[in-house]
Protein backbone atom coordinates (compact mmCIF):
# COMPACT_ATOMS: atom_id res chain seq x y z
CA UNK A 1 0.00 0.00 0.00
CA UNK A 2 1.00 3.56 -0.66
CA UNK A 3 -0.43 5.74 2.10
CA UNK A 4 -0.35 9.54 1.90
CA UNK A 5 -1.76 12.73 3.31
CA UNK A 6 -3.31 15.36 1.06
CA UNK A 7 -4.65 18.88 1.35
CA UNK A 8 -3.52 22.34 2.47
CA UNK A 9 -0.68 22.55 4.98
CA UNK A 10 -2.02 21.90 8.45
CA UNK A 11 -5.31 20.52 7.11
CA UNK A 12 -4.14 17.28 5.51
CA UNK A 13 -6.41 14.24 5.29
CA UNK A 14 -5.31 10.60 5.15
CA UNK A 15 -5.52 8.64 1.93
CA UNK A 16 -3.88 6.03 -0.22
CA UNK A 17 -3.04 5.52 -3.87
CA UNK A 18 -5.14 2.88 -5.64
CA UNK A 19 -3.91 0.60 -8.44
CA UNK A 20 -4.94 3.17 -11.04
CA UNK A 21 -2.93 5.97 -9.42
CA UNK A 22 -5.97 7.71 -7.97
CA UNK A 23 -6.03 9.07 -4.42
CA UNK A 24 -8.68 7.49 -2.21
CA UNK A 25 -9.88 9.41 0.84
CA UNK A 26 -9.44 7.49 4.11
CA UNK A 27 -10.77 10.18 6.42
CA UNK A 28 -13.97 8.20 7.12
CA UNK A 29 -11.80 5.31 8.36
CA UNK A 30 -9.32 7.16 10.57
CA UNK A 31 -8.57 10.68 11.74
CA UNK A 32 -5.05 10.77 10.37
CA UNK A 33 -1.99 8.72 9.55
CA UNK A 34 -0.61 9.45 12.97
CA UNK A 35 1.30 7.39 15.56
CA UNK A 36 -1.91 5.71 16.74
CA UNK A 37 -2.49 4.27 13.26
CA UNK A 38 1.01 3.32 12.10
CA UNK A 39 1.30 -0.13 13.64
CA UNK A 40 2.07 -2.53 10.76
CA UNK A 41 -0.97 -4.67 11.64
CA UNK A 42 -3.22 -1.61 11.52
CA UNK A 43 -1.83 -0.61 8.12
CA UNK A 44 -2.31 -4.17 6.84
CA UNK A 45 -5.96 -4.05 7.91
CA UNK A 46 -6.46 -0.75 6.08
CA UNK A 47 -4.87 -2.34 3.05
CA UNK A 48 -7.70 -4.87 2.89
CA UNK A 49 -10.33 -2.19 2.33
CA UNK A 50 -12.02 -2.28 -1.06
CA UNK A 51 -10.82 0.89 -2.83
CA UNK A 52 -14.10 1.10 -4.72
CA UNK A 53 -15.92 1.80 -1.45
CA UNK A 54 -13.80 4.90 -0.76
CA UNK A 55 -14.18 8.37 -2.33
CA UNK A 56 -11.85 9.34 -5.15
CA UNK A 57 -10.04 12.66 -4.60
CA UNK A 58 -10.57 14.60 -7.81
CA UNK A 59 -8.17 17.06 -9.37
CA UNK A 60 -4.62 17.95 -8.43
CA UNK A 61 -4.03 18.23 -4.70
CA UNK A 62 -1.07 19.12 -2.54
CA UNK A 63 0.65 16.23 -0.77
CA UNK A 64 1.91 16.67 2.77
CA UNK A 65 4.37 14.66 4.83
CA UNK A 66 2.84 11.16 4.67
CA UNK A 67 2.68 10.78 8.46
CA UNK A 68 1.47 13.18 11.13
CA UNK A 69 2.87 13.56 14.63
CA UNK A 70 6.52 12.95 13.79
CA UNK A 71 8.36 12.99 17.09
CA UNK A 72 11.92 13.02 15.81
CA UNK A 73 14.01 12.74 12.67
CA UNK A 74 17.19 10.73 13.14
CA UNK A 75 19.64 10.94 10.26
CA UNK A 76 22.73 8.92 9.38
CA UNK A 77 25.90 10.47 7.98
CA UNK A 78 28.46 8.94 5.61
CA UNK A 79 26.46 5.75 5.19
CA UNK A 80 27.19 5.12 1.50
CA UNK A 81 30.61 3.78 0.70
CA UNK A 82 30.82 5.72 -2.57
CA UNK A 83 29.64 8.94 -0.89
CA UNK A 84 32.29 8.64 1.83
CA UNK A 85 34.87 8.24 -0.93
CA UNK A 86 33.78 11.46 -2.69
CA UNK A 87 34.09 13.41 0.57
CA UNK A 88 37.59 12.04 1.21
CA UNK A 89 36.46 10.76 4.61
CA UNK A 90 36.99 7.29 6.03
CA UNK A 91 34.00 5.03 6.47
CA UNK A 92 32.85 5.16 10.10
CA UNK A 93 33.19 2.08 12.26
CA UNK A 94 29.59 2.50 13.37
CA UNK A 95 26.69 4.67 12.19
CA UNK A 96 27.15 8.43 12.53
CA UNK A 97 23.92 9.86 13.94
CA UNK A 98 22.56 13.39 13.96
CA UNK A 99 19.13 14.99 14.23
CA UNK A 100 17.02 17.23 12.05
CA UNK A 101 14.44 19.42 13.77
CA UNK A 102 10.82 18.43 13.16
CA UNK A 103 10.17 22.07 12.24
CA UNK A 104 12.16 21.32 9.07
CA UNK A 105 9.45 18.94 7.83
CA UNK A 106 8.07 19.85 4.42
CA UNK A 107 5.71 18.36 1.87
CA UNK A 108 7.44 16.47 -0.95
CA UNK A 109 6.67 19.12 -3.57
CA UNK A 110 6.63 22.24 -1.40
CA UNK A 111 9.27 24.94 -1.98
CA UNK A 112 12.60 24.62 -0.19
CA UNK A 113 13.52 27.99 1.31
CA UNK A 114 17.16 28.94 1.80
CA UNK A 115 17.66 30.43 5.27
CA UNK A 116 19.02 33.89 5.99
CA UNK A 117 22.77 33.99 5.34
CA UNK A 118 22.76 30.79 3.30
CA UNK A 119 25.89 30.35 1.19
CA UNK A 120 26.18 26.60 0.63
CA UNK A 121 22.76 25.00 0.29
CA UNK A 122 23.02 21.35 -0.73
CA UNK A 123 20.87 18.35 -1.62
CA UNK A 124 20.84 14.75 -0.37
CA UNK A 125 18.31 12.19 -1.59
CA UNK A 126 17.77 9.44 0.98
CA UNK A 127 15.76 6.33 1.74
CA UNK A 128 13.57 7.06 4.75
CA UNK A 129 12.34 4.55 7.33
CA UNK A 130 9.06 5.29 9.11
CA UNK A 131 8.71 3.61 12.50
CA UNK A 132 5.37 1.96 13.21
CA UNK A 133 5.93 0.23 16.53
CA UNK A 134 7.89 1.30 19.63
CA UNK A 135 11.50 0.06 19.38
CA UNK A 136 13.92 -0.12 22.29
CA UNK A 137 16.94 -2.43 22.27
CA UNK A 138 15.56 -4.45 19.37
CA UNK A 139 17.65 -7.05 17.57
CA UNK A 140 18.32 -6.92 13.85
CA UNK A 141 16.25 -10.07 13.53
CA UNK A 142 13.24 -8.28 15.05
CA UNK A 143 13.84 -4.83 13.55
CA UNK A 144 11.55 -5.25 10.53
CA UNK A 145 8.52 -5.78 12.76
CA UNK A 146 8.95 -2.21 14.06
CA UNK A 147 8.91 -0.60 10.60
CA UNK A 148 5.66 0.83 9.21
CA UNK A 149 7.16 1.43 5.79
CA UNK A 150 9.54 3.47 3.66
CA UNK A 151 9.57 6.89 2.05
CA UNK A 152 11.76 9.42 0.24
CA UNK A 153 13.62 12.10 2.22
CA UNK A 154 15.59 15.06 0.90
CA UNK A 155 18.11 15.83 3.64
CA UNK A 156 18.62 19.44 2.55
CA UNK A 157 21.73 20.93 4.14
CA UNK A 158 23.47 24.27 4.57
CA UNK A 159 27.15 23.31 4.50
CA UNK A 160 28.47 26.62 5.82
CA UNK A 161 26.27 26.25 8.91
CA UNK A 162 27.16 22.57 9.18
CA UNK A 163 30.92 22.61 8.65
CA UNK A 164 32.41 26.11 8.66
CA UNK A 165 33.35 28.01 11.81
CA UNK A 166 32.25 26.01 14.84
CA UNK A 167 30.17 23.74 12.60
CA UNK A 168 27.52 21.44 14.13
CA UNK A 169 25.53 19.22 11.83
CA UNK A 170 22.15 19.80 13.44
CA UNK A 171 22.19 23.54 12.72
CA UNK A 172 23.17 22.91 9.10
CA UNK A 173 20.32 20.43 8.67
CA UNK A 174 17.34 21.96 10.48
CA UNK A 175 16.26 25.12 8.71
CA UNK A 176 12.56 25.41 7.93
CA UNK A 177 11.65 23.32 4.82
CA UNK A 178 14.92 21.33 4.99
CA UNK A 179 13.19 17.94 5.42
CA UNK A 180 10.87 17.21 2.50
CA UNK A 181 9.33 13.77 3.10
CA UNK A 182 7.08 11.70 0.83
CA UNK A 183 5.15 11.44 -1.40
CA UNK A 184 4.04 8.20 0.24
CA UNK A 185 4.51 5.81 3.11
CA UNK A 186 5.05 2.56 1.20
CA UNK A 187 4.41 -0.56 3.27
CA UNK A 188 7.04 -3.28 3.56
CA UNK A 189 5.19 -5.76 1.35
CA UNK A 190 5.86 -3.47 -1.62
CA UNK A 191 9.57 -3.15 -0.80
CA UNK A 192 10.86 -6.74 -0.48
CA UNK A 193 14.53 -5.67 -0.56
CA UNK A 194 15.23 -2.14 0.70
CA UNK A 195 18.93 -2.80 0.09
CA UNK A 196 18.54 -2.87 -3.68
CA UNK A 197 16.71 0.31 -4.68
CA UNK A 198 17.80 2.86 -7.27
CA UNK A 199 18.11 6.34 -5.78
CA UNK A 200 18.64 9.55 -7.71
CA UNK A 201 18.42 13.35 -7.77
CA UNK A 202 18.34 15.87 -10.62
CA UNK A 203 19.09 19.57 -10.29
CA UNK A 204 17.59 21.73 -13.03
CA UNK A 205 17.16 18.62 -15.17
CA UNK A 206 20.76 17.42 -14.77
CA UNK A 207 21.44 14.14 -12.96
CA UNK A 208 23.56 14.78 -9.86
CA UNK A 209 23.04 11.66 -7.76
CA UNK A 210 22.60 8.21 -9.28
CA UNK A 211 23.10 5.42 -6.77
CA UNK A 212 21.68 2.29 -5.22
CA UNK A 213 20.93 1.45 -1.60
CA UNK A 214 23.11 -1.66 -1.92
CA UNK A 215 26.16 0.57 -1.32
CA UNK A 216 24.92 1.52 2.16
CA UNK A 217 27.51 0.56 4.76
CA UNK A 218 24.85 -0.04 7.43
CA UNK A 219 21.56 -1.43 6.19
CA UNK A 220 18.01 -0.71 7.26
CA UNK A 221 17.72 -3.45 9.88
CA UNK A 222 21.14 -2.63 11.32
CA UNK A 223 20.18 1.03 11.66
CA UNK A 224 16.86 0.40 13.42
CA UNK A 225 18.54 -1.98 15.86
CA UNK A 226 21.54 0.29 16.44
CA UNK A 227 19.58 3.50 16.97
CA UNK A 228 17.17 1.73 19.35
CA UNK A 229 20.10 1.06 21.69
CA UNK A 230 20.59 4.78 22.26
CA UNK A 231 17.04 6.15 22.11
CA UNK A 232 13.56 4.72 22.00
CA UNK A 233 12.09 4.92 18.54
CA UNK A 234 8.39 5.74 18.56
CA UNK A 235 5.65 5.38 15.93
CA UNK A 236 5.95 8.23 13.46
CA UNK A 237 9.68 8.72 13.94
CA UNK A 238 11.66 8.96 10.70
CA UNK A 239 15.16 7.65 10.02
CA UNK A 240 16.99 9.20 7.05
CA UNK A 241 19.51 6.55 6.08
CA UNK A 242 22.22 8.51 4.26
CA UNK A 243 22.89 9.63 0.70
CA UNK A 244 24.79 8.32 -2.34
CA UNK A 245 27.52 10.35 -4.09
CA UNK A 246 26.80 13.45 -6.14
CA UNK A 247 26.07 16.10 -3.50
CA UNK A 248 27.04 19.67 -4.28
CA UNK A 249 29.84 19.70 -1.71
CA UNK A 250 31.49 16.80 -3.51
CA UNK A 251 31.59 18.51 -6.91
CA UNK A 252 34.78 20.02 -8.31
CA UNK A 253 34.31 22.90 -7.92
CA UNK A 254 31.52 22.62 -5.34
CA UNK A 255 28.03 23.54 -6.53
CA UNK A 256 25.36 24.91 -4.22
CA UNK A 257 21.67 25.72 -4.36
CA UNK A 258 20.35 29.13 -5.37
CA UNK A 259 16.89 30.63 -5.66
CA UNK A 260 15.27 29.56 -8.91
CA UNK A 261 16.76 26.05 -8.89
CA UNK A 262 14.56 22.97 -8.99
CA UNK A 263 15.31 19.61 -7.38
CA UNK A 264 13.66 16.41 -8.59
CA UNK A 265 14.47 13.21 -6.75
CA UNK A 266 13.23 9.74 -6.03
CA UNK A 267 13.79 6.23 -4.77
CA UNK A 268 12.71 3.18 -6.76
CA UNK A 269 9.21 2.01 -5.75
CA UNK A 270 8.81 4.96 -3.35
CA UNK A 271 7.86 7.79 -5.70
CA UNK A 272 9.33 11.17 -6.57
CA UNK A 273 9.63 14.64 -5.10
CA UNK A 274 9.99 17.97 -6.92
CA UNK A 275 10.93 21.18 -5.10
CA UNK A 276 11.56 24.71 -6.33
CA UNK A 277 14.23 26.53 -4.36
CA UNK A 278 13.31 30.00 -3.10
CA UNK A 279 15.09 32.77 -1.24
CA UNK A 280 14.33 33.42 2.41
CA UNK A 281 11.11 35.19 3.16
CA UNK A 282 9.73 36.02 6.57
CA UNK A 283 7.04 33.43 7.35
CA UNK A 284 5.39 35.94 9.70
Amino acid sequence: MKFLRFGPAGQEKPGFLDDNGRIRDLSDQLNDLDPANLDPDRLAALGKLDPETLPVVEGTVRLGVPVAGVGKIVAVGLNYRDHAAETGMDLPAEPVLFAKAVTALNGPNDPVMLPQGSEKGDWEVELGIIIGRRASYVSQADAASHIAGYTVVNDVSERAFQLDGTGQWVKGKSADTFAPVGPWLVTKDEVPDPQNLKIWLDLNGERQQDGNTRTMEFGVLHLVSYISRYMTLMPGDIIATGTPPGVGLGKSPPRFLKAGDEMRLGVESLGEQRQPVIAYRDPN
